[in-house]
């Protein structure tokens, strides 16, 4: 397996144990991603790390530091915060199963591939899931990733076992606070029956495929082109400016259109000039020209208004 494991040590659920390690289950390796470039000579910016008072330090010797209060720090080495590490930090220890239907969507955050690490414990890790898969249940555990201890779901997928983090109780807002703002307002039952309608038109199985960020491809687009030197770029398709008055219209013309929405013309090449390249080096330095006599300034023009 080329990708490397975000996490290694030990699936334990009562008395079995087995040496497991956990891999992303999503990549960000397509973000696109940018630097800041000085256009004058083509150099990326570096970050200086700067005291107010000493001037420019190194980041080795810095440390870590909590703020209780305005501009008061308590300070913490490596080895004081990894002093204080739990059991959870080498080990999953799975502490109850729950129905997966019990946990709001919600909650669910990170997911992981969890794999066997070797084959020392793959019966023990293979009799973990088989049992999960025949009680249709959910495990809960807990382990430390990074500097934080996680609560974790645990079910079988295929061959092996899916880990998802889930979020904390303070980590998830309330959202009747929210909700509450929304005036009440009586619905038409025609207007319903008909979305119904258009929802039944639309139903059809879920594709991840079919789902990309257009905005990102058009981004990928604009890049491909400046790189070519070409006369013009692309543009994401701008956002429709439909303005429905009437609500029960726009349903019936949906449903008569079998509930897709209108095809957006293809993006546009914009018509721009030349991109500028920038150069790879620093520019050499030149000797300022000499002043030329100074002029007259033209009368300044009269600003519209309006």
């Amino acid at each position: 397996m080329a990708q490397r494991p975000s996490w290694e040590g030990h699936l334990r659920l009562s008395l079995v144990s087995c040496p497991v390690s956990l891999y992303p289950a999503t990549s960000y390796a397509r973000d696109i991603h940018f630097h800041l470039i000085n256009p004058e000579t083509g150099n990326r910016i570096r970050q200086i790390v700067v005291d107010p008072e000493s001037g420019e330090v190194e980041r080795k010797s810095l440390v870590r530091g909590f703020e209780y209060e305005k501009d008061q720090y308590v300070l913490l080495t490596d080895e004081e915060i990894r002093s204080v590490r739990l059991e959870s930090t080498r080990t999953i220890d799975i502490e109850r199963f729950v129905a997966e239907a019990e946990i709001d969507r919600i909650w669910w955050d990170t997911p992981y591939y969890l794999v066997p690490d070797g084959k020392a414990g793959l019966d023990a890790y293979t009799v973990i899931r088989s049992a999960m898969g025949d009680a249709g249940k959910v495990a809960l555990a807990r382990v430390v990733m990074g500097t934080r201890e996680r609560v974790v779901a645990i079910e079988p997928r295929g061959r092996g076992m899916l880990l998802t983090t889930l979020r904390s109780r303070d980590e998830v807002r309330d959202g009747d606070a929210v909700f509450d703002e929304i005036p009440e307002a009586k619905t038409d039952r025609r207007m319903v029956e008909i979305a119904d309608k258009i929802i039944d038109q639309l139903a059809g199985a879920f594709d991840p495929d079919q789902f990309n960020d257009r905005y990102e491809d058009a981004l990928r687009a604009l890049i491909e082109s400046k790189k070519g030197g070409d006369d013009g770029g692309v543009t994401a398709p701008p956002p429709r400016g439909d303005n429905v008055i009437d609500l029960m219209e726009a349903l019936r013309k949906s449903l008569e259109q079998g509930g897709k929405a209108p095809e957006r013309k293809p993006a546009a090449r914009a018509a721009k000039a030349a991109p500028k390249k920038v150069p790879a080096k620093k520019a050499p330095v030149q000797k300022p020209a000499a002043k030329a006599p100074a002029k007259k300034a033209a009368p300044a023009k009269r600003r519209r208004t309006g």
